[in-house]
């Protein structure tokens, strides 16, 4: 899960800069089936689908395992150990293109889309999570996959009394809970909170969490042009406090908000996420999509 998303690793044609000069990239339009290799990653796969995600083009490429990673379309690749700069497609390459991405074509979580399928019936299984925000990130990079296994997923606003929520929800043969915790870490309040609520209907609740102070941390900090999220000091309060520390305003809920949704907005698939994240949410979705025994 090495990042490939960093603000600066590809922006303007790099190497031509250095103390050595280095050979410029040509210009070449990203056709499917064209094998190349991410300089910064060593990933090598073939074109599979050139898409626009929140303002920026990217192309997806499929390795000779079938697995599929989205990289920023420009600068930064090698064709038979060229460098190049993939342009998005034209005229009839776009034609084919958008031929191989309707065979080939992958969601935000990196499964196969499920072309022409209608959202399944609400199942009687869930998934909850602790507020608005985690919600919306559930939703952009697993929307796909949960509509196509009528999975819903629904706010706790917050886990201080998990135990109630449970009973609450009367989890049984059918009908299995599956609870995102915000930071689940050991000797937190959140983790002896999760201790309690394990007891209520453990064949039929799982409840697992991520260390992250919030949600948003969940998101690569690269994203946002950071090497790491920063420590806030305790006596601000956190979401403020990395507002503040972007440079962005942050008096009132609506700047918070705000915020957000600018965040939210540099997420455009699973490989912008914390592998910490990326495995409790499979996991949430695998547990209330299993066939009962």
């Amino acid at each position: 899960m090495s990042d490939r998303y960093g603000m600066d690793v590809l922006s303007g044609d790099w190497k031509s800069k250095g103390r050595l000069a280095r050979p410029t990239s040509r210009a070449m339009e990203a056709t499917p089936g064209t094998v190349v290799e991410d300089v910064e990653t060593g990933w090598v796969g073939a074109v599979v689908a050139v898409e626009k995600a929140g303002g920026v083009h990217v192309v997806h490429l499929e390795d000779r395992r079938g697995k599929v990673k989205a990289f920023p379309l420009g600068p930064g690749f090698l064709v038979d150990g060229a460098p190049v700069s993939l342009t998005a497609p034209k005229g009839a390459q776009r034609a084919a293109l958008a031929a191989a991405e309707k065979q080939a074509s992958r969601t935000a979580s990196g499964s196969v889309a499920v072309h022409d399928a209608k959202a399944r019936v609400a199942i009687g299984s869930r998934i909850f999570v602790e507020g608005r925000h985690d919600a919306e990130l559930v939703e952009k990079v697993w929307g796909h996959d949960l509509r196509v296994e009528g999975v819903v997923v629904e706010m706790l606003d917050g886990v201080d009394d998990l135990a109630a929520a449970i009973r609450d929800f009367a989890p049984g043969r059918g009908r299995r809970m599956g609870v995102l915790v915000d930071h689940l870490v050991p000797g937190s309040k959140e983790s002896r909170i999760v201790a309690e609520a394990n007891k209520v209907a453990p064949e039929h609740v799982l409840v697992l969490g991520h260390p992250y102070v919030d949600v948003w941390q969940s998101v690569r900090p690269q994203r946002l042009g950071m090497e790491v999220w920063p420590t806030i000091p305790r006596s601000m309060e956190w979401k403020r406090g990395i507002c503040a520390h972007l440079g962005w305003p942050h008096d009132s809920q609506a700047d918070i908000a705000r915020a957000w949704k600018q965040i939210l907005g540099t997420v455009r698939s699973y490989a912008d996420l914390e592998p910490a994240l990326l495995g409790r949410v499979e996991e949430l979705i695998d547990f209330v999509t299993a066939p009962e025994g």
